[in-house]
């Protein structure tokens, strides 16, 4: 159960209601600071709309951090929202083989990424081996939008554990497909 209430658009002042627009837990809890959601919301919405990253790659890393992270709601959210942007059943079943430390085949551009996100999970930073190599592939642009993409979700999966963000019934499908070691 959350921490703080999740709000309803006719709970806020009309100024913020487009924040609801989504429809999803986290934007109804983090509308209890409007102007600290418009700030998340503005972050968020230039790494889905505006970000020059490739949208496959950039949903796989999401899916990393929320895969290592243990993150229920945001593993299962980007889950449908990577398949939007061409995220395949394949690419999840390599995304976990590669956290397992197993083969897969995804490309080795996806690998690296995918190892950067582990990196900056557990060891705060990307090491600099995998960096070189991603960068062979990403101009200095898609660089900063892929690392702050990964640390933008690093830090949206501390607010779902924190404020204890329930998970909307219609993604359990997704976690049924795709169970989460340790997670209900």
């Amino acid at each position: 159960m959350a921490r703080l209430p999740y709000l309803e658009a006719d709970q806020v002042a009309p100024e913020y209601r487009d924040m609801l627009k989504r429809n999803t837990n986290l934007h109804k809890l983090l509308v209890n600071s409007p102007e600290m959601a418009r700030a998340f919301n503005g972050i968020g919405g230039y790494i889905r709309f505006k970000s020059k990253l490739d949208p496959r790659l950039r949903e796989l890393a999401i899916l990393q951090v929320g895969w290592m992270e243990k993150s229920e709601y945001e593993f299962t959210h980007h889950v449908k929202i990577g398949k939007e942007f061409g995220v395949t059943d394949e690419d999840i079943a390599g995304l976990m083989a590669e956290t397992d430390g197993k083969p897969s085949k995804l490309e080795p551009l996806a690998k690296a990424i995918l190892k950067g996100a582990r990196e900056m999970v557990r060891e705060l930073a990307m090491s600099d081996a995998t960096f070189a190599e991603i960068r062979q592939h990403l101009c200095d642009e898609q660089m900063v939008d892929l690392v702050l993409t990964i640390a933008f979700y690093c830090g949206v999966v501390r607010v779902l554990a924190t404020m204890k963000i329930d998970n909307e019934p219609y993604y359990k499908e997704v976690l049924e497909q795709y169970p989460i070691p340790g997670v209900n």
